[in-house]
């Protein structure tokens, strides 16, 4: 402004001392008059300028909000502001800004908060293809999960048994009893469970059994070289069980997952001390005296309490879980054994061996849908006291299953689970297959 007024004093001349005043002065006041104009339409040009680069200012920074570039210069250490600061895609305004480029800046405060929200932190199990009883992932708060699911097991057991004396280790006086027991089992179990909260589920396991036995063998205490075949079958609802999960911690990548659980089984289904068990024995109508249950059972006949706890740790790409549990028998009071053709046989009481048992495992996502786990089962079973005394024919077991499970995810409420298990120890079962699928609803 200063130096528009300087040219102006130079273009207009002075007036002389003469008395040339009075002629000249309407003409300079008109020149000056003219010149004021001009001054005054520049003024508002340089206004208008102004206000034009204070509102560009306030877009530009409204951008850098949008996109989030003030945040990031915070990150980095400095802001637009800063001594040494960064570049820029538009002028900054100089120092001498006016009035209202200060008003359009205080209207266009950059916020401290920071854009958008970082993911939270999963909290929940990874998922695996399921090959142990145990699921590994929670359900969640409020959702039911419906499992229908069908199990098969075949077991064979060979049995040689020496009646009679010895005279020489290679002459012996008496009977030799073979026996090979051929066992089939089907089960379909339908499971229930239901989220309490996000690290509290409940769930509820209803089973009905479908077993068959065949005994070949030889008639004991007779003199027959042939084989006589002895077949006895059951089927029925199973021990219903109910079963509490909760989850410990809070894992994630390369930090385990830890998930307690208790069960308690009933003992709903028909159990061995219900049956029917063929003579020791000849009897009247029965000359094979097995000794063996004419029909077989569908449940334990005993109460069991289990505690355990379920791990899971994740490690890219793979998952590595385990379980570990101690299952206890509860002691049952004054039992009797009922034989054929009416009689009973008192037992006392009698307690079944207490089990523990081991696993451990890894899967493997194959893709977005299907996933493989590999894994081994180890389960360790006591001996069975009858009357206070230990059961001649009862030992220590172990039984040790190899398993190899996959799963495959139609959508999010629907998945198909296949496990298959193979008995490594002559106790344990053959072969087990075990086809789930739970539905989420």
């Amino acid at each position: 402004m200063m130096f528009c007024g300087v040219v102006v004093a130079q273009d207009v001349p002075m007036p002389s001392t003469s008395g040339t005043n009075d002629a000249s002065s309407p003409a300079i006041r008109q020149r000056l008059q003219e010149q004021d104009a001009r001054i005054e339409a520049m003024r508002g040009q340089i206004d208008a300028l102004q206000h034009q680069l204070a509102q560009q200012e306030s877009d530009y920074k409204a951008l850098r909000h949008a996109v989030g570039m003030d945040v990031l210069d915070r990150q980095r250490g400095g802001n637009i502001s800063a001594a040494g600061g960064n570049a820029t895609a538009l002028p900054m305004p100089s120092p001498d800004a006016s009035a209202d480029a200060q008003d359009a800046q205080q209207t266009s405060v950059t916020p401290t908060a920071p854009v958008g929200q970082a993911p939270a932190q999963n909290a929940r199990p990874p998922e695996v293809a399921p090959i142990f009883q145990q699921p590994g992932v929670l359900t969640p708060k409020g959702k039911i999960v419906i499992e229908p699911a069908y199990q098969f097991g075949y077991s064979t057991a060979s049995r040689v048994a020496l009646v009679g004396y010895t005279i020489i280790p290679a002459i012996l006086i008496g009977l030799i009893d073979v026996r090979q027991v051929r066992d089939t089992t089907q089960t379909a179990v339908l499971t229930g469970r239901y989220g309490i909260t996000n690290r509290l589920e409940l769930e509820v396991r209803v089973p009905y059994v479908d077993t068959h036995d065949d005994t070949v063998s030889r008639a004991v205490l007779t003199g027959s070289a042939e084989d006589n075949v002895f077949s006895s079958s059951g089927r029925g609802l199973g021990d219903i069980e109910a079963t509490a999960r909760y989850q410990i911690n809070d894992g994630g990548a390369d930090k385990a997952y830890y998930i307690g659980w208790f069960r308690f089984k009933s003992r709903t289904g028909t159990d061995p001390f219900e049956v029917i068990t063929d003579c020791v024995t000849r009897c009247v109508q029965n000359l094979t005296g097995t000794g063996l249950p004419i029909r077989q059972p569908t449940g334990t006949g005993f109460y069991t309490l289990q505690p355990g706890v379920t791990w899971l740790f994740p490690s890219d790409p793979v998952v590595f879980f385990g379980n570990l549990s101690y299952l206890y028998n509860v002691e049952r009071h004054n039992v009797y054994d009922h034989i054929l053709l009416g009689g009973t046989q008192f037992l006392g009481n009698v307690k079944m061996g207490n089990e523990a048992d081991i696993s451990i495992g890894m899967g493997m996502a194959l893709n977005d849908k299907a996933s493989l786990s590999i894994g081994y089962d180890q389960t360790f079973v006591g001996t069975t006291y009858v009357g206070g005394q230990k059961l001649p024919s009862s030992t220590k077991v172990w039984l040790g299953s190899l398993l190899i499970g996959g799963s495959y995810r139609f959508n999010e409420k629907r998945t198909l689970n296949f496990t298959l298990g193979v008995g490594v120890t002559r106790d344990t079962p053959d072969a087990t297959v075990t086809v789930r699928m739970p539905m989420t609803y």
